[in-house]
């Protein structure tokens, strides 16, 4: 099987890379592409170099499977040139998640609506993904009727400059920003870029996509984005409000016993998610669950994830992977 890895010296190519390898998918063939600059490079893959190719060539050879992570504008402009010759893209960027006619996936939760003819398919946002994870078992059971998320998100969500940024501002340095303010000792309510309604991007993502991966447009949920000085994490404050009754112990039962979660909700041992225990695992960790005393029928609940790996990479790879066991490529 051969599969393309498209953004593949990028921080979520990288992981991407390390994940397939770690993973075993069945690849016979590993074709990594870039940008023109860096086609000719090598990747290591498995102990062994790969030579980056350009889009086109990588088209030529008609892989089974290209895993895109190298922006909207790549993905709209090429994705479709890869479906053209049989080929089923898994894409990580936003080009194609709202797309009607495109399936928005995170496997634990709808794998089962994939067939043969899905040549394009989207994966969530990094943010999304952990939250839905949480959020689609409770839904099932309680029925959800709203939710309001609010995020702490890692630099590691805008790239390596922004890395590079926190640690050049740790070092006192002054880099060039990448935010529109200093990263290091602050927090800025501002992912992605503003709206016209005054949401950013991040935020309107967070409140559309739960939606179309659950199958249940009958919630309402809203979002504040924020970016903190984190490096590898993001992490989630959701507070849910469902339709019917609940018991604590159920719902932490629930979640224990829910594929890709992991229940860390122990406070009297100060047992509860973070990020920085998050990094580099696969899970979704959720704690610190406790009733809303303010109204009924409402959770509060923290939810941590690595944005590299769950929030990107993995879930991208578990999609090939449902893929290949379900004779779908």
């Amino acid at each position: 099987m051969k599969v393309a890895v498209v953004g593949a010296t990028g921080m979520v190519g990288q992981v991407m890379l390390k994940v397939l390898e770690e993973r075993n998918l069945p690849i016979t063939e590993l074709i990594p592409v870039a940008s023109e600059r860096s086609v000719g490079n090598k990747v290591k893959f498995k102990d062994k170099e790969f030579t980056i190719v350009s889009m086109n060539d990588a088209i030529a050879v008609k892989p089974e499977i290209a895993i895109f992570s190298a922006g909207g504008g790549t993905s709209l402009e090429f994705a479709p040139k890869f479906a053209e010759v049989g080929t089923v893209v898994i894409d990580n960027s936003s080009a194609w998640r709202m797309d009607p006619t495109k399936k928005l996936v995170v496997p634990e939760i709808n794998a089962n609506v994939l067939t043969k003819e899905d040549k394009i398919i989207a994966n969530p946002n990094c943010s999304t993904i952990q939250l839905v994870m949480v959020l689609h078992p409770l839904n099932q059971k309680y029925d959800i009727k709203r939710v309001i998320v609010s995020t702490y998100q890692s630099v590691t969500g805008t790239g390596k400059a922004a890395v590079d940024q926190l640690n050049s501002e740790i070092k006192g340095e002054n880099p060039e920003k990448v935010y529109p303010y200093q990263i290091f000792k602050n927090a800025l309510p501002h992912c992605d870029v503003f709206a016209d309604d005054d949401y950013t991007k991040e935020e309107i993502k967070l409140m559309k996509e739960p939606k179309k991966i659950m199958g249940d447009d009958t919630f309402n949920l809203t979002a504040t984005a924020v970016r903190v000085p984190v490096q590898g994490g993001h992490s989630e404050s959701v507070n849910i409000e469902f339709e019917n009754e609940f018991d604590l112990e159920e719902v932490r039962k629930i979640l224990s016993e829910t594929p890709g979660v992991v229940l860390q909700d122990n406070v009297k041992n100060n047992e509860y998610p973070m990020p920085l225990y998050s990094e580099g695992k696969d899970e979704v960790f959720v704690g610190r669950i406790r009733r809303d005393l303010s109204q009924p029928k409402t959770l509060n609940l923290w939810i941590v994830a690595d944005n590299l790996r769950k929030g990107a990479a993995t879930n991208a790879v578990q999609i090939a992977e449902y893929l290949v066991a379900n004779n779908l490529v």
